[in-house]
């Protein structure tokens, strides 16, 4: 069973979004890794096939995301550095990221547009997430199922998509610091095709 790589490749395929969804946001989007932990979400330029249209709230919150997105582009361009509009996700494709932080007109411009650099919100982390198959919403489960019975009680239950609950609080999901957790986390490797001597998912 693959389902790890199947979402290890999801969430690589989305690194950049820390900065190109943006532009040096709180934090990043997370998207949830096959040990039930998370890793920085995003891009340039897909939207994912998460649901987008998850209530008139959720659209409300992107909505309002993507507006302020706009107000930092245009910032942005107003500072001298010239960037596309954002997707209608509120990503921003900054293309040569590394070139683009080599401008010294970039960190001048980044500091003058502080003021609308807004933390990617839930509903738009779970718009780019990609969707799982039911075999793969099963193995989330049984893997967060056999982690509670096997020494981490506070691992959380996947949703309904299959994924860990986002609430991008900045506090941990569970406690994997303790020896229950650890242990926990070698046990249940193997449902998720980790390495059995591999840690939990989310440092």
């Amino acid at each position: 069973m693959r389902t790890n790589r199947v979402l290890l490749a999801a969430a690589a395929s989305v690194m950049a979004f820390a900065l190109t969804g943006c532009g040096g946001d709180d934090g990043g989007a997370k998207v949830p890794t096959a040990g039930g932990g998370s890793a920085s979400a995003g891009t340039g330029s897909g939207s994912g096939s998460g649901d987008t249209a998850g209530g008139g709230s959720e659209q409300s919150e992107i909505a309002e995301y993507v507006a302020i997105k706009r107000k930092w582009v245009a910032c942005m361009r107003e500072n001298g550095i010239d960037l596309p509009d954002p997707n209608s996700l509120g990503q921003v494709d900054t293309g040569d990221n590394r070139g683009l932080k080599q401008n010294p007109k970039f960190a001048t411009a980044q500091d003058k547009c502080e003021e609308f650099n807004a933390t990617v919100p839930a509903s738009v982390e779970k718009a780019m997430r990609p969707k799982l198959t039911p075999e793969q919403i099963k193995v989330q489960r049984e893997y967060a199922d056999c982690m509670q019975k096997n020494g981490a009680p506070d691992f959380p239950d996947p949703d309904a998509d299959g994924y860990a609950p986002v609430d991008n609080d900045g506090s941990p999901d569970w406690d994997q610091s303790s020896a229950g957790a650890k242990r926990a986390a070698r046990t249940c490797a193997p449902i998720v095709g980790d390495p059995v001597d591999q840690g939990p998912g989310k440092g």
